[in-house]
């Protein structure tokens, strides 16, 4: 009987609760009530998350006005405060406890009675698959509300204002709105403060420990057995400490002089005291001491010829070997005074006086300690070492090549207006077109479930389908471009003119021509094989146009021009363009429409560059002769600048999967050098040259145009100004 009216009596009070709870609050109250529950303390917007116990009393209190009506309702008190308090202080409790005490089987004490769903804690990713979303305290299924299709939910998105407000209870699959005082305790966390606005963070500290002297230490736990066991880190790093004292990293210090320093107190300020600028006094150098030719009877053959006397005379005296002319006496005492004797000892004492002698420390370093240790060429093999295959056919200057992806076709663009198409392996011509004008530049998509290469002639750029390869991916790529819809209206109208080929022209291979107003130097494509970028240098704020090709429209990703565009590149990783001008490379991203990073090329002229297939690094060729490379993680300065070439550089160009990068010049060499990138960012990349390629020979002042390497070979392909085009391997 105890249990029972313990329960029941907190099953009052907390209908007691709850009703002060709900109440509102009244200001004319506090006053005369008790001040023990502060408004901040009712009223913190917590209410509106009421505790698991006091969900399932409100249901099982629910659930009893539903069987059993009024009759068994208490008698509840009107205002809240007459419930928390009366008139002499008394709690509403003492004023209860007439009433009989409730049946303690009438609810459940559990902790679960008040969830609906009884799954319990786990994922409910598991009922993904079922029509229900678990089983209610019955065992009866919960079936999952009815869901609308996406339009439904931007409907309601639209239309209902509490859409914001609104999330979705993982158990039940119902929308639940939040309330106002649940956002803003969401609001609380996300500012990183605390979740009640009430809460007092900077409340006077308390000091349990220390106010009170306590007879009991706070706590009896033994010590670890850290205490008294040596450590294993300061074995460590006293271990360190000993083997830098003996490789003589650290030295110990020196001992204190504590000896008493005595002074001459009656020592003469005029007194000389030689210093170490003294001390180190360089003596000047001794006269040569007399040989025979300064004797009175000298050898014969110490004797001048007449010859030799002649020419001393002609001489000057800078020029003469020595100041005299040696003579024969036959006695001492008949040798003269000597002429210049007073001239010789004024200039000695003119050289002791006016001369200056310091000490000049010399090294001894060799040339061979000067030359930077690189590993041998054949170290670093392989790499391209010998020509192999001439492809010829152009009767005129070519001036690019491009590779296919998997490596079996080259496309080669020449002055003679035509662009060829070459089997890699035997030099075969597949095919020739007749594109009307010079081929400035070409670039095959890097895409392989396509088959397009982009081509440059004068001011149009030409989209090609050559038809080469598997079948398969030809007549996709044709299908590709066939369901192309042109869209009702255009947002904005550049002077660029998208034109299908029809006729004769679709059946040579061209599919489109891409019309712009300037004459156009370069294009690239993005390694996903949809947007290509062209570069027009005369084309002032449309010096870069960004194409995409699926959907047929181009874009100005700059309001006005920097300088004088030479090329640009995309990032192979990273939603970054490259914009080379002629002494600055810009970066920009794409996605953030900003300017990252600025680098400085330190070149005149730059004219082509190529970035690392890993997308840290970046090098520059010039038309000084320079090749650049670039840490771009390091500095906007170059890392290392080589001049390995003799004339201007007009390509520079990365292997995709080998340590190489190679560069053609106008002199006619192709020069290949290793470039190893580690991963460790404490480790410089690795530059050595190791081969230079000859093989084009210099017309009209130009030599290699263009050099790319093959996509899984060590093999690089190169063009120049003998209308060939060469392979190395």
């Amino acid at each position: 009987m105890a249990s029972k009216r313990k329960v029941g009596e907190a099953k009052l009070e907390k209908e007691e609760l709850d009703l002060f709870v709900d109440a509102p609050p009244d200001d004319g109250d506090d006053e005369d009530g008790d001040t023990s529950d502060s408004e901040e303390s009712v009223y913190s917007g917590l209410e509106e998350e009421p505790s698991s116990e006091e969900e399932e009393e409100e249901d099982d209190n629910s659930s009893d006005n539903g069987d059993h009506g009024t009759e068994d309702t208490p008698d509840i008190p009107g205002p809240a405060t007459d419930v928390t308090t009366g008139p002499a202080g008394t709690s509403s409790t003492e004023r209860l406890d007439n009433r009989p005490p409730p049946d303690e089987y009438e609810f459940d004490s559990s902790d679960e009675e008040d969830i609906r769903n009884t799954v319990g804690n786990i994922p409910m990713e598991w009922y993904n698959d079922y029509p229900h979303i678990g089983y209610n305290l019955d065992g009866k299924k919960i079936m999952k509300p009815a869901k609308g299709d996406e339009l439904d939910e931007f409907l309601n998105k639209m239309d209902n204002p509490d859409y914001w407000r609104t999330v979705k209870d993982k158990t039940t699959g119902e929308d639940v709105k939040l309330t106002d005082e649940e956002l803003d305790i969401i609001q609380q966390i996300q500012n990183g403060k605390y979740p009640d606005k009430a809460y007092n963070p900077y409340e006077p500290y308390i000091d349990f420990f220390t106010h009170e002297k306590m007879i009991h230490p706070v706590t009896n736990r033994p010590r670890d057995k850290r205490s008294f066991i040596p450590s294993l880190v300061e074995k460590e790093k006293v271990s360190k400490l000993v083997h830098a004292i003996k490789m003589g990293w650290i030295k110990p210090r020196k001992a204190r002089d504590d000896e008493p320093k005595y002074y001459d107190i009656w020592e003469n300020d005029n007194q000389y005291t030689p210093d170490k600028r003294y001390q180190t006094h360089i003596p000047a150098p001794k006269l040569k001491l007399p040989g025979h030719e300064e004797s009175y009877n000298p050898p014969p053959e110490y004797l001048p010829s007449e010859e030799e006397i002649l020419a001393w005379n002609q001489a000057d005296p800078e020029d003469r070997r020595q100041a005299f002319l040696s003579k024969k006496y036959d006695a001492l005492r008949k040798v003269p005074a000597y002429a210049g004797f007073v001239k010789e000892r004024f200039e000695r004492c003119l050289d002791l006086y006016l001369c200056p002698r310091q000490r000049k420390m010399r090294a001894n370093v060799t040339a061979e300690d000067l030359i930077p240790k690189l590993p041998k060429p054949r170290d670093l093999q392989p790499f391209p070492t010998i020509l192999s295959v001439v492809y010829e056919g152009h009767t005129d200057i070519v001036r690019c090549i491009c590779v296919e992806p998997t490596g079996q076709w080259l496309v080669s663009g020449s002055d003679d207006e035509t662009l060829r198409f070459w089997e890699v392996a035997t030099g075969w011509c597949r095919k020739v077109l007749q594109l009307g004008g010079r081929v400035r530049s070409v670039a095959w998509c890097p895409n392989t479930a396509v088959c397009l290469v982009a081509a440059v002639v004068d001011n149009t750029v030409i989209i090609i389908n050559p038809t080469l390869g598997d079948k398969l991916v030809y007549h996709s790529t044709d299908n590709l471009l066939n369901t192309y819809e042109a869209p009702e209206s255009l947002e904005t109208k550049l002077p660029v003119e998208w034109l299908a080929a029809e006729g004769k022209e679709h059946d040579t291979g061209i599919r489109l021509r891409i019309a712009h107003p300037k004459t156009i130097r370069q294009v690239t494509w993005h390694g996903k094989g949809d947007y290509f970028a062209v570069v027009m240098p005369d084309g002032g704020s449309m010096s870069v146009l960004i194409h995409q090709l699926t959907k047929r429209r181009s874009q100005n990703p700059f309001r006005k021009s920097k300088g004088l565009v030479q090329c640009v590149l995309f990032h192979p990783v990273r939603p970054f363009l490259f914009v080379a001008t002629q002494r600055y490379v810009r970066v920009y991203n794409l996605l953030k429409q900003e300017l990252t990073k600025k680098l400085m090329a330190n070149c005149k002229w730059v004219s082509s560059m190529a970035v690392h297939p890993g997308g840290d690094n970046l090098i520059i060729g010039s038309y000084d002769s320079r090749l650049s490379w670039f840490d771009m993680d390091l500095s906007t300065k170059p890392y290392q600048t080589l001049r390995h070439h003799k004339r201007a550089l007009r390509q520079v160009c990365y292997h995709k999967k080998y340590p190489l990068f190679a560069s053609a010049s106008d002199d006619g060499t192709v020069v290949i050098c290793h470039g190893m990138v580690y991963s460790d960012l404490l480790q410089n990349p690795l530059i050595v040259p190791v081969k230079i390629l000859r093989g084009h020979k210099v017309t009209k002042n130009l030599g290699a145009l263009d050099c790319q390497f093959h996509p899984t070979q060590p093999w690089v392909f190169s063009c120049g100004a003998d209308t060939t085009v060469r392979l190395y391997t």
